[in-house]
């Protein structure tokens, strides 16, 4: 019984007619969609056309909904060529019927370069609402599960890029989204950039358009599921503490012989109204850093020289070691031993920032760089997706924020980081905001600089798996926080 209806994107490449052949030939396909800009005109048995500017528009998902008669909808979302698995097909639908799942998804493999391998995919949870969760090429609807999502929830609107994005978290409110832990077809992958030459493509200047539907979208999402936080911020709190200086730089390091000098001296560079140091955690470092940072101590009194007592902190707990030190100033500014501040006026900035409005952290712009200074792309990251009003929801779809990040100290000490060495500051940052304003610079005033030593630089998928997952986690106890705090009588 024919029972699963197929949407695919057309590409002109040769992959396309391989790809489609499977479809065309399994006795559980009853329909398929192409879906392409005006560049199909095949008359292929059980395809017909639907013109799109993108497969993922709220137009192309409209149509899809009022043409798909059948129990599934298998959405594919991207143009390389796909190779399904043994009995690939009914997998999916054993799955969907046995859990009654709105979505499933699975595991895949990949060719890199002629190189098959292993693809996991990660579960999905409360938190996994950002629009770059990574599906897989195949998303097996149940087309109940949609009709009934957008019954109660709102039909599509009429989105340029967001379409699916919208249908997939209107499912997800009232039915799982499943991942099936098998790898059950194969993508032949077109882009081969490394984890660190991805990271920054959801900032790029030439997505904003994408960027603000989605916003849209997730803005939508979190009013659907009681965690929307209207732009209403609680005063940030009045300090009792004596500070040593107006303002310190945190420095977490281990092993950075190569750039923690130049990080130290840029911020040692600042011409500054009022009085700062900079606290430079070192965590045990087994290269020359210790060295390099004692001499720089011993040089200027500014420089703070810290070697914790513990040996089990991350990024996050070095963090917390500077913040929670005597010598931590009423801000807590951030400078990762990679980096440097882009000129002597960066300190002074930030702390104009926190003294125009209430705020309890303020974040800066910065501009990709290669150890030579020379700009690399997307160039400055500003993120002015954000906004005062919508910004801390918004925050809970995107990856990160910004730099440099800056802290009222007083605050950042009741709080505390969470100690691990990746997505401590996003954790924080969003701990905040679900509170009080958050302040922006929205001009370059650090350098971000890319090398082949950078943590994230290449990363295997386990580990970029293991990241993700940690902020989806992170979303997950902030939205489960919000929607508390919404049902909280005040």
């Amino acid at each position: 019984m024919s029972n699963i209806t197929v949407s695919l994107p057309f590409t002109p490449l040769p992959q396309f007619e391989s790809t489609l052949r499977q479809f065309v030939d399994s006795p559980l396909v009853e329909k398929i969609f192409i879906i392409h800009n005006g560049q199909y005109t095949g008359s292929i048995r059980k395809c017909e056309g639907i013109v799109s500017g993108t497969p993922a528009s709220g137009q192309a998902l409209g149509q899809l909904r009022s043409k798909t008669s059948t129990d599934y909808l298998l959405f594919i979302n991207q143009s390389q060529e796909i190779q399904l698995g043994q009995a690939a097909l009914e997998r999916f639908v054993a799955v969907a019927e046995q859990t009654g799942a709105g979505l499933c998804y699975s595991d895949y493999y990949e060719v890199k370069n002629g190189t098959r391998s292993e693809h996991p995919v990660n579960d999905y949870q409360l938190g996994s609402i950002r629009d770059g969760f990574d599906f897989g090429a195949l998303l097996f609807f149940s087309v109940r599960a949609v009709r009934s999502a957008l019954t109660k929830l709102g039909e599509v609107p009429p989105l340029g890029f967001a379409g699916v994005y919208d249908v997939r978290l209107k499912v997800s409110v009232d039915h799982p989204l499943f991942h099936i832990q098998e790898s059950l077809y194969t993508k032949v992958e077109s882009d081969l950039r490394q984890t660190g030459e991805k990271l920054f493509d959801y900032v790029d200047p030439r997505n904003q358009a994408v960027q603000k539907e989605m916003e849209i979208v997730a803005t939508g999402h979190l009013k659907n599921i009681g965690a929307y936080l209207a732009p209403v911020f609680k005063p940030v709190p009045k300090s009792g503490d004596t500070f040593p200086v107006e303002a310190s730089v945190i420095i977490p390091v281990r092993n950075r012989e190569r750039t923690v000098g130049d990080a130290v001296q840029s911020v040692l560079r600042q011409t500054v109204d009022a009085s700062f140091n900079v606290i430079v955690v070192d965590n045990h470092s087994s290269d020359g850093t210790t060295k390099v940072l004692e001499e720089l101590a011993a040089n200027d009194a500014r420089v703070k020289h810290i070697v914790p007592t513990r040996h089990d902190l991350g990024i996050g707990g070095c963090w917390n070691e500077g913040i929670l030190s005597e010598h931590c100033g009423r801000y807590a500014v951030q400078l990762d031993s990679d980096d440097i501040y882009s000129g002597p006026e960066t300190l002074q900035k930030v702390l104009d920032a926190f003294r125009s409005g209430d705020y309890a952290m303020v974040i800066g712009s910065y501009r990709l760089v290669n150890m030579n200074l020379e700009e690399l792309p997307p160039g400055i990251i500003d993120h002015k997706e954000w906004t005062p009003d919508n910004g801390r929801n918004n925050a809970l779809r995107i990856n990160g924020l910004g730099a440099p990040r800056a802290f009222a100290t007083a605050l950042l000490r009741q709080v505390l980081l969470p100690n691990v060495s990746y997505g401590e500051d996003y954790a924080v940052a969003l701990r905040l905001s679900r509170e009080y304003q958050i302040g922006r610079i929205y001009e370059p005033i650090y350098l971000c600089r890319r090398w082949e030593g950078n943590t994230d630089a290449a990363l295997s998928i386990e580990r970029a798996n293991r990241n993700d997952v940690y902020k989806d986690k992170i979303r997950t106890i902030e939205i489960l926080a919000r929607q508390k705090m919404n049902n909280t009588p005040t």
